[in-house]
């Protein structure tokens, strides 16, 4: 698919990768939307990249994705591709069992949910597209999980699996499906979680570059970097969740998406 003069959608845009994605597809001569939970961190975006336009939500709240579908929709009726970056992972430790059962789903919301209900609310606009996408960002840790993040693991292997569906269903429909498993990548994402980020991240600017040339060739699996060894382990050592942590974060993926403003 020819990546300028889309509309683009992108949730959690305010840095990392959701950021450097945002970045690069302006500079194609795209339109591009990015969303983020705090005003404060968006107006930092408009100032650092002319011509963006930002939308307060949060993926988890399905009343916020229903606004924002309103909002973008009515201003931007081009819309044509929507890339679910949004994510949260954190560290739990499954024998605290002090936890709140409501304090356990954040991540499910954010991750799996989030995108789920953002697919199914934007759907029929982008299937009212002559040629649109759909790109959901899941990580190389939904092929060989980090015990530690075992949450986090989950969902992004949940994603997997709904991508596959959800592109075997919208077959005879004008929208690809593309899955994007970023490796660990140079960005904030484990603030506060800093022993978990690997000497061998792949440069978050490298990384967004990688991407949209996938985009371009229309690859239904994008694995930039270290990606494509965890598939290629998670499929011939499914036990590679034993490894020992070092070897494991040079294959993680544990700073995927953008982190949320808390």
């Amino acid at each position: 698919m020819k990546m300028s003069n889309n509309t683009i959608l992108i949730t959690g845009g305010t840095s990392g990768i959701g950021y450097a994605l945002a970045a690069q597809l302006l500079e194609r001569g795209n339109t591009v939307l990015v969303t983020g939970r705090t005003e404060e961190k968006l107006a930092m975006v408009r100032q650092s990249l002319p011509g963006v336009h930002t939308y307060v939500s949060d993926v988890g709240d399905p009343a916020a994705i229903r606004r924002l579908y309103s909002e973008v929709t009515r201003a931007f009726p081009s819309v044509n591709i929507l890339i679910n970056n949004a994510g949260i992972g954190l560290k739990r430790n499954l024998n605290d069992t002090t936890v709140r059962l409501e304090d356990l789903d954040k991540e499910i919301r954010t991750n799996l949910t989030g995108s789920i209900q953002m697919i199914q609310q934007f759907l029929p606009q982008l299937k009212s597209q002559q040629t649109a996408m759909i790109v959901n960002v899941s990580s190389g840790l939904a092929f060989v999980p980090l015990a530690v993040k075992p949450i986090y693991c989950a969902t992004k292997a949940a994603v997997h699996s709904y991508t596959q569906s959800l592109r075997v269903q919208l077959k005879n429909s004008s929208v690809k499906v593309i899955e994007l498993a970023p490796p660990a990548v140079k960005t904030n994402f484990n603030k506060g979680q800093e022993e978990l980020n690997s000497s061998s991240a792949m440069d978050v600017n490298e990384f967004a570059k990688a991407s949209i040339r996938g985009l371009e060739r229309d690859h239904e699996e994008i694995l930039p970097g270290l990606s494509r060894l965890a598939r290629l382990i998670g499929r011939l050592a499914p036990r590679a969740v034993f490894m020992k942590a070092e070897a494991q974060r040079m294959i993680a993926a544990s700073e995927t998406e953008a982190l949320l403003s808390q």
